[in-house]
């Protein structure tokens, strides 16, 4: 635990400061992303030569070189900014981000464009260290609901991402790269002559590469079991969340014969609706629950959205059960503000840099997984056609996630509970 640990070496209000510069630079981040999203089909068949199905094919590479970049690289970053603090990792990473969307707007090739993608990988893993910066400046109490103000950035992002890229894509299809390098940019300018550094000296540790590597990291986590047990619902939780950007279009498209324009429209209200649970809502709700019971709470609303979004018969069912999966957001917030109560303060980047592992090592494998069980489901020579079953195996796997975390989080019991259950069982 880190509890007795030195605080934080800010002010208040400039703790605070330090808080909303690093907001900003994840919603960069995200719009960077965005940004890109609606002209990389055009930029891969411009490279490639192929046709549209082609291109598909090759972006899906892209992710998954993307996705297990992070994986390996989360730790690394995670423990350099337990050893050096979060304020060199972080400018690094924006640098990193910048320079990246150069390379990739210039890509003359697919190779560069591979090239840039594990760069983007390696500067992306700059998650974890953005969540130690969060736990080094929040006290305890606090730290599920700054938690959810990453959530909330995100969401905020890919509503404005998609929308700046596709109307910068009009001017050509490598135009937005430049944007999103121009943003990270200004961005790194900024925070080096603003953004504080929130680990205090005495609470660096050294670095050690059997700790800076996925499995290192979750050795180490080893020492907290309660860390490891809320681990497992975070791959289950992940999983089942990865239904979304992986089915969403095509399920929507074939049962409800929605256009593109429908697609983003209802892209934009979950990422609306996931801005204000994580930005307004989480703010009120955990102080109140308590982080358990907003963890369960959320896991099981998110698995109604699941099952509801299985089921729909009509378009605007989809759109009403967005209401409970993103009230489901309750729960990454709690569950990541347990985890970081549950580590000393000098593991913040260690602890943070696993996690994004896990959740990097699902991208991986989630989106394989759950389109395949969408065209075996849709497929003429189907067992059942079912076009919903993405969604009904992702609310399964949440209800999953619910019961192992009521359990590895359940309340340790009492000397006086254990008394009166001993003697409940002599007296039978």
């Amino acid at each position: 635990m880190s509890e007795g640990a030195p605080p934080s070496p800010l002010s208040p209000a400039r703790a605070r400061r330090a808080l909303a510069f690093v907001l900003v630079t994840v919603l960069l981040d995200v719009i960077g992303i965005g940004i890109i999203i609606p002209v990389m089909p055009e930029l891969l068949m411009e490279l490639s030569g192929e046709g549209l199905d082609r291109a598909a094919v090759i972006g899906g590479w892209l992710m998954f070189l993307y996705a297990f970049m992070q994986f390996v690289f989360a730790p690394v970053l995670g423990n350099l900014s337990d050893r050096f603090g979060r304020r060199p990792v972080l400018l690094f990473s924006l640098l990193a981000f910048g320079l990246d969307y150069v390379l990739m707007g210039f890509a003359p090739t697919l190779t560069w464009l591979f090239v840039g993608r594990a760069i983007a990988g390696v500067a992306g893993a700059t998650t974890s260290t953005a969540n130690a910066f969060i736990a080094d400046v929040s006290p305890p109490e606090k730290r599920a609901a700054n938690f959810g103000l990453i959530g909330a950035v995100w969401g905020l992002g890919f509503i404005l991402g998609p929308v700046i890229g596709g109307l910068l894509g009009d001017f050509g299809p490598r135009v937005p790269f430049f944007a999103a390098a121009g943003l990270a940019l200004a961005n790194v300018v900024y925070g080096f002559f603003v953004l504080p550094e929130t680990l205090a000296p005495e609470l660096r540790r050294p670095f050690d590469w059997r700790r800076a590597n996925p499995l290192g990291a979750l050795a180490q986590m080893r020492r907290f079991p309660m860390v490891l047990g809320v681990f497992a619902v975070l791959v289950l939780y992940q999983v089942a969340h990865d239904a979304n950007p992986a089915t969403w279009t095509y399920y929507t498209m074939l049962k409800f014969g929605w256009t593109e324009r429908d697609v983003g429209f209802s892209m934009g209200v979950v990422g609306l609706a996931i801005a204000v649970v994580q930005g307004g809502l989480i703010r009120a709700a955990i102080p109140k629950l308590g982080e358990r019971l907003s963890a369960l709470a959320g896991l099981l609303l998110m698995a109604v959205g699941y099952l509801g979004f299985a089921f729909a018969a009509e378009g605007w069912i989809m759109l009403a059960f967005i209401v409970p999966f993103a009230l489901g957001g309750l729960a990454m917030p709690a569950i990541m503000g347990i985890l970081a109560n549950e580590v000393r303060d000098d593991m913040q980047g260690e602890l943070q840099g696993a996690a994004t592992s896990i959740r990097s090592l699902t991208a991986i494998v989630a989106p394989l997984l759950l389109t395949q069980v969408f065209g075996v489901f849709t497929a003429d020579d189907a067992p059942v056609y079912f076009p919903g079953a993405a969604f009904l195996l992702a609310g399964a796997l949440t209800a999953l996630a619910a019961v192992v975390f009521a359990w590895r989080t359940r309340p340790p019991r009492s000397a006086d509970q254990m008394r009166k259950s001993s003697a409940l069982s002599t007296s039978k």
